[in-house]
């Protein structure tokens, strides 16, 4: 076999040392066919929607952004506020995007930041809204209640300040995604870690952990810890159906087995609630927070659902 690979090999060897530093894009795209047949790179055309990267020009055209504003005195509590450059002089309903995908990290706070991360807010300010992200401190230093208070602390930000760039603070939308999703929840679920009552006139979550089981991941156990006799008490769980804000709660077909249940379930408690049934939506597609919230507002996507609470919210005169 050795005889019929060696013929393979070499000639693939001749294609890289062809490719030179000073040419190198322009062999790399003469002799990619060859290339990608060897098994030596990947097939572009081939490449997932997931692994594109979408142009953010046109989305976040005529947005302005304010970053890395400190809303606690640790320097991890940082957000940003998206607002648009033709705002007038009526102040706009707020999306606060609270997103991470874990629990945990080495240096405790979540990368917020990048072009990817940009598209919700762009969604917000495109569609008459002032749209905040917030970074919020990670464990294992900063374990359970600390997503919650961090939430509490950005919400208070949010009313004394949002203001400045054209934002109304009676209509501030909480949106919480992954485990951003179960800092939300469990803020709303507990009112001693709020400064001042809730503070938000509505509430999107989007495949979050709501009540934790003994199936935690080692993530999970890092912030909520690992006595699970104590996570009844740590879950949003009675306390969120005390919430009178409405409610768009949010899964994804692709979510794991888990995290769907985890959004059935509270579904389930809620609607076993007078008047709190929630708005929920079952996504087609997760990839992260700018998959769910890009500029185009379909049917298939969260951006359209949001909206819609956000007109709600406004046609009630909430809070």
């Amino acid at each position: 076999m050795t005889r019929y690979l060696a013929p393979k090999y070499l000639v693939v060897c001749l294609l890289l040392a062809t490719i030179t530093s000073a040419s190198v894009r322009g062999a790399e795209a003469e002799f990619r066919p060859y290339l990608v047949k060897a098994g030596l790179v990947l097939d572009s055309s081939s490449t997932s929607p997931a692994d594109a990267i979408p142009d953010e020009t046109k989305s976040c055209e005529g947005v302005s952004f304010s970053r890395s504003l400190k809303y606690r005195e640790n320097d991890q509590n940082v957000l940003d506020v998206a607002s648009s450059d033709s705002r007038g002089a009526a102040s706009r309903p707020v999306l606060l995007f609270v997103a991470g995908e874990s629990f945990a990290g080495e240096n405790g706070i979540p990368d917020f930041t990048g072009p990817l991360q940009d598209v919700a807010m762009c969604f917000a300010a495109r569609n008459a809204m002032v749209g905040v992200r917030m970074a919020y401190r990670l464990a294992p230093d900063n374990p359970w209640p600390g997503g919650a208070k961090d939430v509490a602390a950005a919400i208070a930000w949010i009313h004394e300040n949002i203001d400045l760039f054209g934002g109304n603070s009676d209509e501030i939308i909480a949106v919480g995604y992954s485990a951003g999703a179960s800092h939300v929840a469990s803020y709303l679920a507990h009112p001693e870690f709020q400064l001042s009552g809730p503070g938000v006139a509505g509430v999107v979550l989007v495949s979050g952990i709501y009540r934790l089981g003994a199936d935690a991941s080692d993530a999970e156990k890092a912030y909520f810890g690992v006595d699970a006799s104590k996570y009844e008490e740590r879950s949003a769980f009675p306390g969120i159906v005390h919430v009178e804000a409405p409610i768009l709660l949010a899964w994804s077909v692709l979510d794991p087995p888990h995290l769907i249940a985890q959004g059935e379930k509270l579904k389930e408690f809620l609607c076993n609630v007078p008047a709190h049934c929630p708005h929920t939506k079952v996504l087609d597609s997760r990839e992260g927070l700018h998959s769910v919230f890009s500029f185009d507002i379909s049917n298939d996507s969260l951006a359209g659902a949001t909206i819609e609470l956000v007109r709600e919210i406004e046609a009630r005169g909430l809070p």
